[in-house]
């Protein structure tokens, strides 16, 4: 009992106090959750000059809004005209084109330039870079004004077809092949999804391939059924990103066609004819409204990615 009663304040100190342990591993973490705070505060600031025009967005988009009177609600009356315009069909139709015939093609392009750059080349870092340059510069209003130039009448491509006496077409100003340009266009800047690519197969075991060459496999079938499977989340990432982009090309139409989305509206990218219903025709609640369609047109197409990427998409868990 007196050994007891001995030992009873130590305890009770210990009780208090709470263990050892724990203290000692409670102060690392809030400081690493401080840490955490802090590098997010940009992030945080950055949502306030974010959520204001988004609210502001969905709001207009039931109103009549011109930019010089006090928005006018109208309800679904923006929505209601969207459906019976013509030229959002068609920019729609233009912006469906260019992108699942671009990406693709975008895609491909990126992987084999990087399964290329992946066999040790020497000097890596130098051809990484040249490539990856024109996805820095493929936006800029100077290199469509190049590609304008290469695909002019008179341009580099017609010049190279007169020297074996073929008369090359109107590229930029022919309504059939206008768009095929920009296409061109996108395709060239396979830069970045091809670093990405990159980055991604030197993490690949080599081991895999030396027991599939052990075994007698072809390279196509190690491509097909190691390097696919194994960069698979690589190919979603790069997918879903090139898909959203594509969906918001503007610089590339507008720079092409002077603004107008010609000939014929063969380039009349959806982004494009948004910003000539907000700021050429100052109707900026029918462009909000098509703002929010665009918004769930690449949410749609996002999640049906997301949903089928279970059946392709594997992690090495």
């Amino acid at each position: 009992m007196s050994v007891l009663t001995k030992q009873a304040p130590g305890a009770a100190a210990t009780i208090a106090a709470g263990p050892p342990g724990r203290r000692k591993q409670g102060s690392p973490r809030r400081r690493n959750q401080r840490s955490g705070y802090l590098f997010l505060l940009p992030w945080f600031l950055g949502m306030l000059f974010t959520i204001v025009p988004f609210f502001a967005s969905l709001y207009l988009a039931f109103t009549d809004y011109n930019l010089f009177t006090e928005p006018n609600f109208v309800g679904l009356a923006n929505f209601q005209a969207m459906a019976e315009d013509p030229r959002l069909g068609q920019s729609l139709k233009v912006t469906f084109i260019y992108t699942f015939v671009s990406v693709p093609i975008s895609l491909a392009v990126a992987l084999l330039i990087a399964l290329v750059l992946n066999r040790g080349l020497q000097g890596l870092a130098i051809y990484r870079s040249v490539y990856y340059l024109p996805s820095l510069l493929g936006g800029s209003v100077a290199i469509v004004m190049l590609w304008r130039y290469i695909f002019g009448n008179e341009g580099i491509i017609n010049g190279f077809l007169g020297l074996f006496g073929i008369a090359g077409p109107a590229w930029v100003t022919d309504p059939n092949f206008s768009l095929s340009t920009l296409i061109v266009l996108n395709v060239w800047t396979f830069g970045s999804p091809m670093v990405i690519f990159l980055a991604g197969l030197r993490q690949v075991p080599t081991m895999y391939y030396e027991a599939a060459s052990i075994d007698g496999a072809s390279r196509w079938r190690q491509f097909r059924s190691i390097t696919i499977p194994l960069i698979s989340p690589i190919i979603f990432f790069n997918l879903i990103m090139q898909l959203i982009g594509s969906f918001q090309t503007f610089t590339q139409g507008y720079v092409m066609s002077g603004g107008t989305g010609g000939p014929a509206d063969s380039t009349l990218f959806y982004n494009l004819y948004l910003y000539q219903k907000g700021f050429t025709e100052f109707e900026m609640g029918y462009a909000s409204a098509m703002a929010w369609l665009l918004l769930m047109i690449i949410a749609i197409f996002t999640a049906i990615n997301f949903i089928a990427s279970r059946f392709w998409v594997f992690y090495d868990n």
